[in-house]
């Protein structure tokens, strides 16, 4: 029994990402800059909630809370790498000539 191979399709970008050239009436990089701020945000509302929990009594395992204190942690310091990789980047267009 032959399988067909099907062909390879461009993926599809997402909507807050635009070829050069489009403009839009929306802010895409300050949609992706909040939404990744919100969820860095949250993470550390979580860990923190599980902190209390744990100290509390309340049931929370500590391998739990060790989880979502790391996850938390992670997400901080990817977030800091990805903020020092934009400013760098904006830093070096600065320096271009025009």
């Amino acid at each position: 029994m032959a399988i067909s191979i099907q062909p390879i399709s461009a993926p599809a970008l997402p909507s807050s990402i635009r070829p050069a050239g489009e403009t839009s009436s929306d802010n895409g990089f300050q949609d992706v800059f909040s939404s990744a701020v919100g969820q860095v945000e949250s993470m550390s509302r979580r860990a923190s909630t599980t902190v209390e929990r744990f100290l509390s009594g309340d049931g929370e395992d500590l391998h739990t809370v060790a989880l979502a204190t790391q996850q938390a942690d992670l997400a901080f310091q990817m977030f800091q790498q990805v903020r020092n990789k934009v400013v760098g980047a904006y830093q070096e267009i600065m320096k271009m000539q025009m």
